[in-house]
């Protein structure tokens, strides 16, 4: 009986979440030609921001959004967190099922006391109201595969729960029944085997659901990928033990229950309930079963009608890069915009305003949009954005607004990491040094390709070390040259220390490789090395997963050009009068040049070094 009950809920459950969508897309947001216009009196704005302040995300709505999703994350994990006891639990029957009852007794003694119950089913009926109200703030059902699974599996548990915390717990507190592994394994592996299996089904969708919602909000944290794979393998190796465990009790109950007159002995020891009571036990699992089918159906379908009144009313213009334009609803987000008319958007995590991954750049209408939230705010500066970038799922336009999105729709979690002020865009005066090797194209002819890769490869590796050792950042190999940046995170003449100390390391890292793979090479390797200092812009530039850290303008372009004057000078490395003088080098007893620089209105001094070896920053 219970296993139809429950097989019928899921068929309700997945029909009421269609007819939601149903009656949310057939008012979903149009598209519009350029040049069409949508008007909005300020009068009907303002009362729209009135309405949004107390239902929708506005002034008001927004700090409640936040607090929403973190009580519901520390609900989640308090349940998570009984559910992994609970598993552990059960990992005792690879033991005995004597084992089983005597972990049973340290794991009830915390979860049947009243600050365990409190938290345990407080956590619960928070965490699934929650779940509920957020479904129903949803303003279109357009979510990634992972964020859908993991809502479908967090609606099915209490399915299969109800029954199973009204025939356990509630027996417990009005007939006193035991339930003592003995019994209940009796009864999921021997008497009612499909009760088993959907306990066992239980078992996988809570561990599968709350590990997917830890996933999603861990991998945000710069420590996480490191771990994952250990947490992976815990995580699957927990679920395996646990069933390993459920089946090995089985079969020693199986066992016992030949013995004679240990069955009828145990279910009294147990006091379990009597037919009278088992058919006021189903009675109340059948009501409570479905109420909460019909509470969901309730949700669902306020949601849809919600939704559809909501994009027939007001309308607000965004505009996309290329001229894109699309009518939203007025009170949704730019992110819900995007998902709801099918522009890809990136969101690792779904919009709860955590990843930044979402950000967009506000080219028109920022004065009109509210100040970012202090959660908002947060996660901006943490990844250094200028004042013209938003989160994409914290803003929500009144009126017209033209953004762009500043990641691809493929970028993944580490876009949305920490980064440095500058990374959006800024002048800071830095050291940038070039580095190329001499004669590379003739040595290239004569060696194999498989040759010429790895003597680059053990070149760039002995580059980068001399680079990040002086506390430099390798901004970009190409062919055979090498770009570094130096003052990035410190001052001006840090920086130009940093790069005199790199090239003296770069030079003696060379002689070190020449001497290694002399037998392999018909002459030593020779570099050349520009370092120039001055104003630059530097920002995270490119496209798609060729984003990178780099710096453009005069200072870049002088550096490049001294590199490529140790030719004609044959020597070493060549530094910028500009870049000793900051760095405190004594560069006076070095070749003094004067000379002229493309697009340079005035000629630069430099100083032109045979060999790098042993120079270092404030002395000759």
């Amino acid at each position: 009986m219970l296993d139809f009950v429950n097989f019928r809920a899921a068929e309700v459950d997945f029909a009421a979440f269609s007819i939601s969508g149903v009656l949310c897309f057939t008012g979903r947001s149009e598209f519009v030609l350029k040049g069409d216009s949508v008007f909005m009196a300020d009068a009907v704005r303002g009362q729209h921001r009135e309405q949004v302040g107390a239902s929708r995300p506005g002034e008001a709505a927004r700090p409640a959004g936040n607090t929403i999703r973190r009580v519901r994350l520390w609900a989640g994990l308090i349940v998570f967190v009984f559910v992994a006891t609970h598993m552990l639990n059960h990992t005792l029957g690879l033991i005995s099922i004597g084992a089983m009852d005597a972990g049973r007794w340290w794991f009830l003694s915390f979860w049947r006391s009243w600050p365990g119950t409190f938290l345990l089913y407080g956590s619960l009926t928070v965490h699934l109201t929650l779940a509920l109200v957020s479904i129903y703030r949803r303003p279109h059902l357009r979510m990634p595969v992972w964020e859908a699974v993991q809502i479908i599996l967090g609606l099915s548990i209490p399915l299969i729960l109800i029954a199973h915390v009204i025939g356990t717990r509630l027996a417990y507190e009005w007939f006193g029944a035991e339930e003592s592994y003995e019994r209940l394994i009796l009864l999921y592996w021997i008497w009612v085997p499909a009760i088993g299996a959907k306990q066992a089904l239980l078992l996988v969708i809570a561990w599968g659901h709350g590990c997917l919602g830890l996933h999603y909000w861990l991998r945000l944290k710069p420590w996480y990928p490191r771990w994952f794979p250990a947490l992976l393998t815990a995580a699957v190796l927990l679920v395996v033990m646990a069933l390993l465990g459920f089946s090995q009790a089985g079969r020693e109950i199986s066992r016992l229950n030949q013995l004679p007159g240990w069955t009828a002995q145990m279910v009294k020891a147990a006091r379990a309930p009597g037919r009278a009571e088992n058919a006021f036990i189903i009675q109340v699992i059948d009501g409570v079963w479905y109420g909460y089918v019909l509470l969901l159906a309730l949700v669902l379908a306020a949601r849809g009608v919600r939704c559809a009144r909501e994009n027939h009313g007001a309308k607000v213009r965004i505009i996309y890069p290329g001229g894109r334009e699309i009518l939203a609803p007025v009170g949704a987000s730019v992110l819900e915009a995007s998902r709801e008319a099918g522009i890809p958007h990136a969101s690792v995590c779904g919009g709860r305003g955590r990843c930044s991954t979402c950000r967009v750049r506000v080219l028109k209408g920022l004065e009109g949009l509210e100040a970012a939230s202090p959660s908002e705010q947060g996660v901006l500066d943490r990844i250094g954005a200028p004042p013209n970038v938003r989160l994409a799922c914290q803003t929500w336009p009144v009126e017209e607004i033209s953004v762009y999105p500043v990641l691809p729709h493929t970028a993944q979690a580490g876009a949305g990491a920490s980064q440095p002020g500058y990374s959006g865009g800024q002048d800071r005066e830095i050291t940038v040094l070039f580095a190329d090797i001499r004669g590379f194209t003739t040595f290239s002819e004569k060696k194999l390709p498989y040759d010429v890769v790895f003597f680059l490869n053990r070149y760039f590796e002995v580059m980068g070390d001399a680079i990040d050792g002086a506390g430099g950042t390798v901004n970009q190999f190409v062919g055979d040259g090498v770009m570094a940046l130096f003052g990035m995170d410190t001052s001006p003449e840090e920086g130009s220390r940093q790069a005199i100390i790199a090239a003296g390391a770069m030079a003696e890292g060379l002689r070190e490789m020449n001497e290694s793979l002399a037998e392999e090479m018909d002459a030593p390797l020779r570099i050349g090395i520009g370092i120039h200092t001055g104003p630059a812009v530097v920002g995270r530039i490119g496209r798609g997963e060729a984003i990178y850290l780099t710096a453009v303008g005069d200072t870049v372009n002088t550096a490049s050009r001294l590199q490529d004057l140790t030719k004609e000078y044959n020597c070493q490395l060549i530094v910028s009068a500009q870049a000793a003088e900051s760095a405190g080098f004594d560069a006076s007893g070095f070749p003094r040049h004067e000379i002229t620089v493309r697009n340079r209105s005035e000629p630069i001094v430099i100083r032109t070094i045979d060999d790098a070896r042993g120079i270092q920053a404030g002395g000759s």
